[in-house]
């Protein structure tokens, strides 16, 4: 089972004081930040959702007139779109999403926090309730403290207490005039869950070669898998895509495991749109042996500085044209902060692997094995679309207490 709770805050201050949404332009857009964000930290993991910021953004792109509406529509690429033709694909990919709760749980909410006595254009409240069904808070920024504490407490209630502490009381001030909130929460069960008596401690190498023990999963089962060259002699130039459904495999997580011989650094300059839907096509139903650690991952992202490198200037400066959200000329965004947690387990939150009576073996190999013991590449994905959800990289995995037995003993 995986849990993840993404969000993203936009902060404003005055200077004064299934959608058939364009799914090569969500995944050009994820490629672009996820290489952003890998060249920001090297050896860090790596976890966002281009989900919840293209809803961040089209909710800030409906406040935007003039050349700042254009720069955010050109740099999120829109460019093919009719004008505003974005909203309405967004409205329904965020509704397609959400209403297939059979065998899930995915929950997009957003909010629009106002300061007391602060105009807001009614057409643009209007279009943020049309087309992201936001709710309006009109609170008193210059109690930060207690503001702090209700956005954080509303962030936790949609990401079932997995997101805390999104804002501190220092983001906000007398003159911050309003903030908006996109919170993401998913959780799905395994189609095949991997049973917790399975699992054992086992050895992470990290790309510097150090080791770290991990809890490691374990099953044999019916997956889609496929190996690709990098076109490198290293290794034998072959690299590995496990894709593991959800449950009624709408959803699935999609792994990419270069050998360990080679650092994932090599494997990440290929990643492209072209090469990911070569990936889903590609792999086969065939039986794989899986070792996947159990991990978690919480990172905290400045949108601000990644949103700059990718073309959004205007919008975080003084000449920053918000008009459509406001009459107030001295409006800019002063504040992007992108949060996301994962877990990935056996069958919940609160599995826990038990000592277990199973030997598993290295040896005498039958099926292809996938054997997640080193740095990994992975996203969540609509199968039939193709849209992505989640993207990220794990570098080194939460160590966590398997409370089972080391592989070589067995």
């Amino acid at each position: 089972m995986a849990f993840l709770g993404l969000f993203s805050l936009l902060v404003l201050h005055s200077l004064a004081t299934e959608a058939m949404f364009p799914d090569e332009t969500i995944s050009e857009w994820s490629v672009n930040m996820y290489n952003r964000l890998r060249a920001t930290g090297e050896e860090e993991n790596i976890l966002f959702s281009p989900l919840s910021i293209a809803l961040a953004m089209g909710m800030m792109e409906l406040g935007a007139q003039g050349s700042t509406l254009k720069e955010i529509h050109h740099s999120m690429g829109y460019d093919s779109l009719k004008n505003g033709e974005e909203f309405p694909f967004l409205k329904d990919f965020s509704n397609m999403i959400s209403a297939e709760e059979n065998h899930y749980v995915m929950k997009i909410a957003n909010s629009l926090f106002i300061q007391n006595g602060f105009h807001v254009h009614d057409e643009f409240l209007q279009l943020l309730k049309k087309y992201f069904n936001a709710e309006v808070n009109h609170v008193d920024f210059s109690q930060n403290v207690a503001v702090a504490n209700y956005i954080n407490k509303w962030v936790e209630n949609y990401t079932n207490n997995l997101l805390k502490e999104l804002v501190s009381p220092r983001d906000f001030d007398t003159v911050t005039h309003l903030a908006l909130i996109n919170a993401v929460y998913f959780k799905g069960n395994w189609k095949s869950q991997f049973r917790p008596e399975n699992t054992r401690t086992f050895s992470f190498t990290k790309d510097d070669e150090t080791e770290v023990q991990i809890p490691m999963m374990y099953q044999q089962g019916e997956f889609y898998y496929g190996e690709f060259s990098d076109g490198s002699n290293e290794a034998g130039g072959i690299y590995q895509v496990l894709e593991i459904p959800y449950e009624g495999e709408e959803i699935s997580m999609m792994l990419v495991l270069s050998r360990q011989e080679v650092p994932l650094a090599t494997l990440e300059p290929l990643v492209k749109p072209q090469l990911i839907e070569e990936w889903a096509s590609s792999v086969k139903k065939q039986k794989v042996e899986v070792y996947l650690p159990r991990f978690t991952v919480e990172q905290e992202i400045d949108l601000k500085d990644i949103l700059k490198a990718l073309g959004v200037t205007e919008i975080f400066i003084k000449d920053a044209n918000l008009t459509a959200l406001s009459d107030n000329r001295e409006l800019f965004l002063s504040k992007a902060i992108h949060k996301s947690f994962i877990e990935v387990n056996e069958e919940g939150s609160e599995a826990a692997a038990a000592s277990g009576m199973i030997a598993i073996s290295r040896m005498a190999v039958l099926y292809p094995q996938v054997i997640v013991d080193h740095p990994f590449f992975f996203l969540i994905r609509k199968r039939r679309t193709g849209t992505i959800l989640f993207m990220g990289r794990v570098m080194h995995p939460e160590t966590m207490n398997s409370n089972g037995h080391d592989f070589e003993e067995l």
